[in-house]
């Protein structure tokens, strides 16, 4: 806590208790608004578990599939029957607002079936279970990279409110009361000089007169 820099008058008394009740009050609406972000956060935080959780595991079983494919064929037998796409697909970007934040949306859109373009003669049907359950994850990943990214977004944003809740809470809102504290001792101090002189003159005042 620290006195700030100011004349000790009843003008500026007035002033910063004004300015003291919009700090408690926008330290209320700040807490409650940090408090609601938490609770979505938390939400968020869920979600992002349960996705994650669900794709690692669906992509440790496509992994193994991938791992008994690499032993049945070579290297440049996958790369050449991974050389043509066998499928096309759209990612739609979209803006979410959660609490005033513009998280991303994102949309998977499929253009068509996956369509194994290679020739099965000569790969094993571990690579046809690996890229067909890989297309089946997809629509997952797309939606786990949404959560984390609003997730991300919205820890960013209640990092800030805390500090600016935490700058009001123990600095501004002491500050202004400790200064307030000190022109009102002030004040008093002058009111209580101003008597003295004022009975003192009137002393002085009766002595002549007498």
């Amino acid at each position: 806590m620290a006195v700030m820099n100011v004349n000790p008058t009843r003008m500026e008394l007035f002033r910063l208790k004004r300015q003291l009740d919009v700090a408690k009050r926008g330290h209320k609406l700040l807490k409650g608004k940090q408090d609601a972000m938490v609770k979505k956060f938390m939400v968020l935080v869920r979600n992002n578990y349960s996705l994650r959780k669900e794709v690692e595991t669906k992509l440790s079983e496509i992994m193994k599939y991938y791992d008994q494919a690499k032993i049945k064929i070579s290297k440049a037998g996958i790369l050449e029957a991974l050389m043509v796409p066998s499928n096309s697909i759209e990612i739609v970007t979209k803006t979410k607002d959660i609490m005033n934040i513009k998280t991303p949306s994102l949309e998977f859109e499929e253009q068509e079936k996956i369509d194994l373009t290679y020739g099965f003669a000569f790969t094993p049907s571990d690579l046809d279970k690996a890229i067909i359950e890989l297309a089946d994850l997809l629509p997952k990943l797309v939606e786990l990279a949404g959560v984390e990214k609003a997730a991300n977004m919205l820890a960013k944003e209640i990092e800030k409110t805390r500090r600016r809740v935490n700058a009001i809470e123990f600095f501004m809102i002491p500050d202004l009361e400790e200064t307030l504290h000190y022109i009102q001792m002030k004040l008093d101090d002058n009111e209580r000089s101003n008597i003295v002189r004022l009975m003192k003159s009137k002393e002085i005042i009766l002595n002549k007169g007498n």
